[in-house]
């Protein structure tokens, strides 16, 4: 993956507005979405773990 397409902004609305039919528009707002919410995902698993972490060394 380059990374001319990781700071490539895509242009949602038009895309919806010249979908050809309902699934399209369902597939475009998933794949903005999904990114999202797996770094969120991501995120919080990593705080999760470091706080397990902290409060485990307390405890000993």
């Amino acid at each position: 993956m380059s990374w001319f397409s990781l700071i490539q902004q895509v242009n949602i609305e038009e895309k919806i507005k010249n979908a050809p039919d309902k699934q399209y528009e369902i597939g475009v707002v998933i794949g903005t979405f999904l990114p999202f919410l797996i770094l969120v995902g991501i995120a919080y698993l990593l705080y999760y773990r470091a706080k397990q972490k902290e409060k485990n060394r307390t405890r000993s």
